[in-house]
């Protein structure tokens, strides 16, 4: 009777500690709390932080479908400064995954627990002219100095993310602790290896596999990470892990790995375009016989970009998805009967129809560089994770995406310019690297007919044009928005450029839909207060859109590289005309400084009443060594010294006695 007791005993401790286990996972049990965490009131090994992050935990899981992934983070508030880290960001891309069972709780150094109890919104943050992204948000619940915060919630991924399966280590705040593991998918003949392109934290465990195929890493001590304005993708210097996957054997030789691919993928796109017949009815319904081949190419791009894309699509649930019932691609002749398809389907349509007309083309699998750039020794495939198509017409060599958002005649969308590629054919394919335009292709022309009121104020009409990549990236943007949301997006991209508190008001219907021509607004601007008095005489600033520059490359240190997007010009046309009686008293000179990568002019003009003002900014550049960049930060001290100018003024009549 005793020995069964006991075993009864044991067996109800067992289950009691699985459901324990369970429940914790589920989230209903935390961390036990360190008192000396509590009593904590710095970090020798970051001094002056104002927070730090005491431990984190990630938990992946990798399926085809549905991968997982359990974050936790146990954050300490050190500073005054520091409460702001009680404001959570759980970014998501709302496309490829979800966020899920949020919790969260304030611990105070007493000992006291406040749990969350609030609303968790959906916002798009904003860092920066250049990143934001969709986030959901929460903010902790009675956060002071020397509160802990903790906070944990899961990524439950929607389909297809084995090639995006990865740990990212570092983050803005210095961690104490970390834990890492994944269970990988290992269903059939799948294989995984990893690598770690920034090597580890001084204070880590080396990647490590258990007997139970779980894969981990511990790390101690990881510095915050530090960003900088203009600097390459994040990812690129982030400690990292990135898990990369094979059916089979993987094939470690690095050429024959990139040819294998390149046959595999090549023979994928010629049996989808393989519909010849097809292909020429189709291509002679587009064009003439009489018309020249370039002609023939603009036809077929711009019949092309008809189809339907539905990757350009907001998600839609599985319930729209069976009412709409829509049709697989298996081939062009699918693709051309149904007249929708993924943006893949579209770029090889494009090629099939080139072909068809007689031209020389080819298909391209090439690395966007809008996260990470590409490296061929990963052996990461998936890192070729866009298509194009290579066209050789007249000795002259363009690469088009039909498949992309709103993509002109003959440009890219910039992450996939000037990047490096496969050129893919029978025998495996050639590397390439896509073109890259130069500023004339990309421009911002600002053209203003403004008026200077007596009372200081500047008001009047400011005809914006964004063209090339410039026109590119805004449609796409705002391609699922309604007009509300467009007309709010450019008043506030308007608002950006000038330095001044300012009141804008968009008055014309710009053409979203349209591609190939430039993107064009019209705005009503008043700046109250635009000008500046010295005894009788009044300041007026010389350049209206200043903010654009007015910061840039201030620190004399440099971490990282300097990269920008691509090169673009900025053309400003200015006239102010003065209040009746007014005088021109102080113009700056003509100023022109050419340092071939990049151009400054301005040159400001009394014309009997009026102000005419001209500034040109050129930026050929991209990728500019840290090494460069006391060369680069001179020249943008001369555009800020230069655009800081003033013009002086000497009011006449009556406005001078008021």
């Amino acid at each position: 009777m005793f020995t069964r007791a006991m075993h009864f005993i044991s067996l109800l401790i067992f289950l009691l500690a699985v459901a324990f286990a369970r429940s914790a996972r589920a989230g209903d049990e935390w961390p036990p709390i360190d008192p000396a965490e509590l009593k904590m009131t710095n970090e020798p090994l970051a001094p002056g932080a104002p927070a730090i992050c005491l431990y984190r935990l990630v938990e992946r899981t990798d399926k085809v479908v549905n991968s997982t992934e359990y974050n936790y983070q146990r954050i300490k508030i050190l500073t005054d400064e520091g409460r702001s880290y009680g404001n959570i960001e759980i970014p998501f891309v709302k496309e490829d995954f979800r966020v899920n069972a949020i919790r969260a709780r304030t611990i105070h150094p007493d000992g006291s627990i406040v749990n969350f109890s609030g609303k968790v919104y959906e916002n798009t943050i904003v860092k920066s002219k250049n990143l934001k992204y969709l986030a959901k948000t929460f903010s902790m619940p009675e956060v002071t100095v020397g509160s802990i915060i903790e906070y944990s919630y899961n990524y439950a991924y929607e389909e297809y993310t084995l090639s995006f399966s990865r740990w990212i280590l570092s983050q803005g705040l210095f961690t104490k602790q970390a834990k890492f593991s994944l269970k990988p998918y290992r269903e059939e003949l799948w294989r995984v290896m990893w690598v770690v392109p920034a090597g580890l934290p001084k204070e880590a465990t080396p990647v490590n596999e258990d007997q139970k195929h779980v894969i981990q890493l511990d790390a101690k001590n990881i510095p915050a990470f530090q960003t900088e304005e203009y600097m390459p993708p994040e990812d690129e210097f982030k400690f990292r892990v990135l898990f990369i996957y094979s059916y089979g054997v993987p094939e470690l030789n690095e050429d024959k790995y990139w040819t294998s691919f390149g046959k595999k993928q090549n023979s994928r796109v010629e049996e989808f375009v393989s519909r010849r017949k097809l292909l020429e009815q189709v291509e002679a319904q587009i064009v003439s016989p009489s018309d020249a081949p370039m002609v023939k190419l603009q036809k077929l791009y711009a019949r092309t970009e008809q189809i339907r894309n539905l990757d350009l699509e907001e998600k839609k649930m599985e319930e729209e998805k069976k009412r709409e019932n829509l049709k697989s691609t298996a081939n062009v002749e699918d693709l051309w009967k149904n007249q929708y398809g993924r943006a893949e389907d579209i770029s090889w349509l494009f090629l099939g129809l080139v072909r068809a007309a007689g031209i020389e083309a080819y298909p391209c699998k090439v690395s966007r560089r809008k996260e990470y750039f590409f490296h061929k020794d990963h052996l990461n495939n998936s890192e070729l994770d866009a298509n194009v198509i290579l066209v050789k017409l007249d000795g002259k060599e363009m690469y088009f995406n039909p498949g992309a958002a709103s993509a002109p005649f003959g440009l890219l969308p910039w992450e996939e310019s000037g990047v490096p590629g496969l050129k893919l054919d029978k025998e495996g394919g050639k590397w390439i690297t896509t073109s890259l335009p130069d500023s004339d292709a990309t421009r911002i022309e600002r053209k203003g007919d403004l008026n200077l009121q007596e009372d200081g104020s500047l008001e009047g009409k400011v005809t914006v044009t964004w063209a090339g990549l410039e026109g590119m990236w805004r449609r796409a943007e705002q391609r699922n928005q309604d007009e509300t949301s467009r007309k709010k997006f450019l008043e506030d991209d308007m608002k950006a450029s000038i330095a001044m508190s300012s009141e804008v008001e968009l008055i014309n219907q710009p053409n979203w839909k349209g591609s190939d021509e430039p993107l064009k607004a019209e705005f009503t601007v008043k700046v109250p207060g635009y000008l500046a008095s010295a005894g009788r005489k009044l300041l007026l600033a010389l350049n209206l859109f200043s903010a654009g520059e007015g910061h840039m490359f201030e620190h004399a240190e440099r971490v990282y590289d300097i990269y920008f997007k691509y090169p673009v010009k900025k053309l400003d046309d200015i006239t102010i005309d003065l209040p009746l009686g007014w005088k021109t008293t102080t113009l700056p000179k003509p100023f022109d400084k050419n340092s071939k990568a990049a151009e400054y002019k301005l040159s400001a003009e009394d014309q009997k009443g009026a102000l005419h003002i001209r500034r040109e900014l050129r930026m050929d550049l991209t990728l500019v060594p840290k090494e460069s960049y006391p060369a680069l930060r001179g020249f943008f001290q001369v555009v800020r010294a230069q655009d800081d100018q003033q013009i002086v003024l000497l009011p006449g009549g009556a406005s001078a006695s008021r």
